[in-house]
């Protein structure tokens, strides 16, 4: 039986078939998407899978850390960034297709506290005290030199004037699902997330949100990377349909494009 294994196997290369995990890897389609997609996009994957039978495999993570793997080499296809800055970072690394780039999504950024929480109904505005909010404790984020969500926060309250007295009491988190896990587990009496991020955690309520005009606008940009599949476009066209709208809708996300069927 051995023998024949072998022989098979040997049958098998010259017919230049493959059964090594790289061959199989060359059906499915890999995304870098921004952590704080994981929820909504895990059903999108789903639902383009069962349409297609393509199998789409997401890897989470900051921005940040998603565009420097991309240029470092680490084989994606698709490239979905919280902010235009990283998307821009990498096209500028020619990483990205730039004419497959599209701004796909909206979102906002709030203060959670944990779900047992006295603080509640936080007015935010010019002249928001969070340092004294905050008390004792800390306050947790993405880190606001790199991660989106933090980069957001950031200029939010600078813009309101809290920045300088609040900043000592930040505990910076390499992704924003790091800073709602803090929060959940009581670890920080405050936080800066997403909306949609404080949506799907049980652990934490939304205390606050921050006006829009506080902050750049929150765009998630989507694009191919250089070295994608041919099957990329077909997947980057699924993300613009009703489809997709609809799942990305039910988690909070806004919509920017205009949908297909």
């Amino acid at each position: 039986m051995v023998r024949l294994a072998r022989v098979f196997a040997v049958f098998a290369v010259l017919c230049g078939l493959s059964f090594s995990p790289a061959a199989a890897a060359d059906d499915s389609l890999v995304v870098f998407a921004a952590a704080s997609m994981k929820n909504a996009l895990d059903d999108v994957d789903a639902a383009y899978s069962a349409k297609t039978g393509v199998k789409v495999v997401a890897s989470y993570a900051a921005s940040s850390t998603l565009a420097k793997q991309i240029e470092q080499g680490a084989p994606a296809d698709i490239f979905l960034s919280a902010d235009t800055d990283w998307m821009d970072y990498a096209t500028a690394k020619k990483n990205i297709d730039p004419p497959t780039r599209v701004n796909l999504l909206g979102n906002s950024i709030v203060l959670i506290a944990p779900k047992d929480s006295l603080i509640d109904d936080v007015a935010i505005a010019g002249g928001f005290d969070l340092a004294k909010l905050a008390g004792d404790g800390k306050i947790a984020t993405g880190d606001v030199k790199a991660v989106p969500v933090g980069k957001y926060a950031k200029a939010a309250l600078e813009k309101l004037g809290a920045w300088q007295a609040a900043e000592p009491k930040f505990a910076m988190a390499e992704s924003v699902r790091a800073a709602l896990a803090l929060v959940a587990r009581n670890e920080a009496v405050l936080g800066i997330v997403y909306s949609t991020d404080a949506k799907v955690e049980a652990g934490v309520k939304i205390v606050g949100t921050f006006p829009s005009d506080s902050h750049p606008p929150i765009i998630y940009p989507v694009a191919a990377t250089a070295t994608a599949k041919p099957a990329t476009a077909d997947y980057l066209a699924f993300l613009r349909t009703s489809a997709a709208k609809t799942i990305f809708e039910k988690y909070g996300f806004k919509f920017l494009v205009s949908p297909t069927t």
